[in-house]
């Protein structure tokens, strides 16, 4: 009979030294891994934050000027950590194809201009707008007022870092983003004007940042009161934005990253040109009456046929715009639908009416300038 030998005391105790080392050494390797890991994904936060407010900034300040009539100022606020600018920059309406974007589900309020009734203060400054209504064929223009500003962050606890706001209109200001600092001895926003010298190239020039902040003070763009020194804004045709962006932590853990970018602003300036002749004739034959739904509920059908300049005159007709007012209110205000052209004759019903009410309406038709003809009304269609 054999007996099996077991470990001695030594070998065991050479065993747990042994299984320590390893031990010890894959512990060490995954915290040094989890570290590494950890590094990246704050260093993934700020970059990711960075570009984002960045990248928001630049889409939209290039916009500006977009589809907005000449009486109605393009860049209305500059300063050092706000900007205010007008442009067409989004509709809910289908067949516009004039404005930058389409978003079916934006509120009638941030597809249009902003009232006199519903002026704001700039934030960041002291400059109340608007103080006129700004038209195009006598009807709202479509161009938004869009608003960025950087303001301190009220929600943390240190007190150097921002947030990045946008507003349109006077509808609630939106966050962009946050975790943003000041990058030392820069401002937010520095402009860019053209000086144009006789006998002497056009030349780009920094303003000074002790001439900030300036503002559209006269009403309206291109009146006989926009002149030399009320107008110096118009010639702004760029903004270079610096700011630095956090992954929110302060100690070991801050990670920061600083970025400048300077953004050009290619429709400042521009006039909107008869690029497509004189504005489109009226269309003919434009009817509102009171018609019956499928579901027996009443509505308003509307038909009109083509203007002479679709399909003949000058053949540059895009589309058709309507306007719908009750008999109470006497302003068209916004338009209610778009239709683009392609027909001999149109129709459409107009199923949003209540009992009781009114209703009168407008069409005009709209080239590719875009201009529109005169207004063609219809009405009154009562609706028991």
């Amino acid at each position: 009979m054999t007996r099996s030998r077991g470990m001695t005391l030594i070998e065991m105790l050479i065993a747990i030294a042994v299984f320590g080392i390893v031990a010890a050494g894959a512990l060490t390797f995954l915290t040094s891994q989890g570290r590494a890991f950890r590094r990246g994904n704050d260093r993934l936060d700020v970059v990711q934050n960075l570009r984002f407010a960045a990248g928001t900034l630049e889409k939209e300040l290039r916009t500006m000027g977009a589809n907005v009539p000449d009486q109605q100022p393009f860049l209305v606020y500059a300063g050092p950590s706000a900007v205010a600018f007008s442009a067409d920059y989004a509709t809910n309406q289908a067949g516009d194809a004039y404005a930058v974007y389409y978003d079916p589900d934006l509120p009638n309020g941030a597809v249009t201009t902003i009232l006199p009734a519903q002026a704001i203060t700039i934030p960041t400054g002291a400059f109340v707008y608007p103080t006129t209504t700004y038209t195009r064929a006598g009807t709202n223009s479509p161009a938004e007022l869009i608003v960025f500003y950087f303001t301190a962050d009220a929600n943390t606890a240190r007190n150097d870092d921002f947030v990045l706001m946008r507003q349109v209109n006077n509808l609630p200001p939106e966050l962009v983003a946050r975790n943003l600092l000041q990058t030392p001895g820069e401002p937010f926003f520095r402009y860019y004007r053209l000086v144009v010298q006789v006998g002497q190239p056009n030349q780009i020039a920094e303003v000074a940042q002790g001439l900030l902040p300036w503002a559209h003070t006269v009403a309206v763009h291109r009146s006989p009161g926009d002149v030399a020194p009320f107008n110096v804004i118009d010639d702004i045709r760029g903004a270079r934005v610096s700011f630095t962006s956090t992954n929110g932590f302060t100690g070991p853990r801050e990670r920061q990253r600083a970025i400048s970018r300077l953004v050009r602003m290619p429709n400042a300036g521009l006039t909107i040109r008869q690029t497509c002749g004189d504005p489109p004739l009226v269309t003919n034959a434009f009817l509102a009456v009171l018609g019956v739904s499928a579901t027996g509920d009443p509505l308003v059908r509307l038909t009109w046929n083509r203007s002479t300049d679709e399909g003949g005159g000058e053949n540059d007709v895009e589309g058709y715009t309507v306007w719908k007012r009750v008999a109470a209110n006497p302003d068209w205000g916004d338009p209610y639908l778009n239709v683009p052209a392609g027909f001999v004759n149109y129709t459409y019903d107009d199923e949003v009416v209540a009992s009781g009410d009114i209703y009168y309406y407008a069409i005009a038709a709209q080239d590719c300038t875009p201009s529109l003809s005169s207004l063609v009304t219809a009405g009154p269609v009562v609706i028991p």
